[in-house]
C-alpha cells in the first residue's frame, strides 16, 4: 500500500545539504515533543544554523490522525539526530511527550500514548521507504543514538536524560512486527 504523502517542504529545505539517497540505512523515529502539528511546524521554521540558514526538523511528520507530511526531501540531509544525520531519515510522531516542561526534574514522564492510527500510518511509510531504499535496513528512536545527560533546568544537581522520545510508550513491537527493518540495538550487522 503507498502511502497519501502531503508535500510541505520547509522553507529552508533547498538549503540542505545534498545526499544520494542510496547511502540511506538508518530511520530514526523520533516524538515531536510538542502539542500539535502547527506547532512542530513552527519550530520546525526556526533557523538556528547561521552559516546554512536552517534549523531542526525531520524529513517527514505524522499526526495524530495517521496524516503524513514531508517537509524535507530524502536526498536532503536533515538536522534530526546528533551523528547520524548523514546516513539517516527522522520521522517526527505529534506527541506531547515531555511538553512543555522538557527540562524539568519533576516532568520526566512521557504519558501520552500513540493512536493506532498513528502507528499505522507509520508502518505504510516505512515500507513504503524500505522498498525505494534497498539500504534502509535499521531502525532506532532518538532516545536510542542520544543518551547523553545534562542539568536539569530546575534542579542543576539533577541529571536528566537530553533525549527520551519516542518513549516508553511508543509500540516498539507492533511496530517491527509490520516492517522488515531491524532495531537498531539489535543488529549485528555493524
Amino acid at each position: 500500500m503507498t502511502p497519501i504523502i502531503y508535500q510541505q517542504p520547509l522553507s529552508y529545505a533547498g538549503q540542505l545539504e545534498n545526499r544520494s539517497t542510496d547511502c540511506i540505512n538508518l530511520l530514526v523515529v523520533h516524538c515531536t515533543e510538542l502539542p500539535d502539528l502547527a506547532t512542530a511546524r513552527v519550530w520546525g521554521e526556526k533557523v538556528i544554523y547561521a552559516d546554512s540558514k536552517t534549523g531542526n526538523s525531520g524529513h517527514f511528520y505524522i499526526d495524530r490522525d495517521g496524516r503524513i507530511e514531508q517537509w524535507v526531501p530524502l536526498d536532503r540531509v536533515a538536522h534530526h539526530t546528533r551523528g547520524f544525520n548523514p546516513k539517516s531519515i527522522g520521522v517526527e510522531l505529534v506527541n506531547n511527550g515531555r511538553y512543555p516542561n522538557w527540562y524539568q526534574s519533576d516532568h520526566q514522564e512521557m504519558s501520552e500514548p500513540y493512536p493506532d492510527v498513528q502507528i499505522e500510518a507509520m508502518a505504510t511509510l516505512l515500507n513504503d521507504l524500505t522498498a525505494q531504499l534497498p539500504g534502509l535496513t535499521r531502525i532506532a528512536g532518538h532516545e536510542d543514538l542520544d543518551t547523553d545527560l545534562q542539568p536539569a533546568l530546575d534542579n542543576p544537581g539533577k541529571m536528566i536524560r537530553r533525549k527520551m522520545d519516542p518513549g516508553p510508550l511508543f509500540p516498539w513491537q507492533d511496530l517491527l512486527s509490520e516492517t522488515l527493518l531491524t532495531h537498531f540495538l539489535n543488529d549485528t550487522t555493524g
